[in-house]
């Protein structure tokens, strides 16, 4: 047996200093905010703003910059307060000061409440327990002032922004992927496996590899391997959203019914590794929310009993293999693939 071992490249992780560390970072988001928030419908439209922050020494940054929404469902009129947006950076802008090295960051804004914000922020710190493989996060504390004086004063929130695909293929000695029509079974066993558990583990239906639906795809370019990354995890049984709901086709009651998404592996024996990795990982993955004061009391009891259900299936045999062996059922919806959004 040829045993592959990916190592990330620890040098270039360590060069973004945005996502050294886990303090939440205060900023002040200004301009024309409100013309950038409703602009949810058609092509989106860049707006110009200012990103201002305190360093080290207490000196304030300004970073000036250009906004947009972005994504499909958070961005449609009527189902958030703050759709998502682009932030579009300018390189000299962005030199010596936290945000150097950055191009486009994918700022995820509260939708109905920053507490969904929060859930959705520690599922990505989950799986930065689990890989390397995974989209590094900023957990941020925001202040809008928009540039007409008349606007309405918004509550500071929190909202966080994601790690550049670019940045977190090239960490990993990985280059990212186009549309290349790439399948399940194409990536390495492993990594895949270790994914579509994780994605079991938070309840998430709303991911495919067919049609990137919140999946990058990385390859090494020495081997030819290639690895799936998750994102985007509002719609997982873990977070809770108010908005979210699996797909009809899949016949779920909500988001809190897990569905394991791989492909069909007959032979049992194939997940021991993987169950063994997650059972490894259990005591980091529950201090994330038994050590966590951002998170509510109600919420981090029932998200533990969440993950207490996640622990009795995959040790269990029995319920195991009910679980893992779904996508070998002709008659259940193992072979549906999530294409994601249409757009109108």
């Amino acid at each position: 047996m040829i045993v592959v071992i990916l190592l990330p490249n620890l040098a270039l992780a360590q060069d973004s200093q945005l996502f050294e560390n886990d303090d939440v970072l205060e900023i002040t988001l200004s301009g024309d905010l409100d013309g950038l928030f409703k602009n949810r419908s058609g092509e989106a439209k860049y707006f110009e703003l200012n990103l201002i922050y305190q360093d080290s020494e207490n000196q304030r940054i300004n970073i000036p910059l250009k906004g947009r929404t972005r994504g499909k469902f958070r961005r449609k009129t009527g189902i958030c307060k703050y759709p998502p947006i682009l932030l579009n950076f300018n390189k000299e802008g962005v030199k010596n000061t936290l945000f150097e090295g950055q191009d486009k960051l994918k700022l995820v804004m509260p939708c109905k409440g920053d507490k969904y914000v929060l859930n959705e922020y520690f599922t990505y710190k989950i799986y930065n327990l689990l890989t390397d493989y995974s989209f590094r996060v900023r957990l941020l504390k925001v202040n809008l002032e928009d540039s007409d004086p008349k606007s309405k004063k918004e509550e500071i929130f929190y909202a966080f922004v994601l790690e550049e695909e670019e940045q977190m293929a090239e960490r990993n000695n990985m280059v990212a992927l186009g549309q290349d029509l790439i399948r399940p079974n194409d990536l390495y066993p492993a990594e895949f496996l270790k994914m579509t558990l994780f994605q079991f583990l938070i309840g998430n239906t709303d991911w495919s590899v067919q049609y990137r639906q919140n999946i990058k795809l990385l390859k090494n370019e020495s081997n030819g391997l290639m690895i799936g990354v998750p994102y985007d995890f509002d719609h997982a049984g873990i977070v809770s959203a108010p908005y979210a709901k699996p797909a009809e086709e899949l016949l779920l009651r909500d988001t809190k019914e897990r569905r394991y998404r791989g492909y069909c592996i007959p032979n049992m024996a194939s997940f021991d590794e993987v169950f063994a990795f997650f059972n490894d990982k259990k005591e980091d993955i529950y201090a994330i929310y038994t050590k966590n004061s951002f998170l509510e009391e109600s919420y981090i009891k029932s998200t533990i009993k969440f993950l207490d259900e996640f622990y009795k299936t995959i040790n269990n045999p029995k319920y195991a293999q009910t679980a893992m062996q779904y996508p070998c059922d002709p008659d259940g919806t193992g072979n549906v693939v999530i294409k994601g959004l249409r757009e109108n």
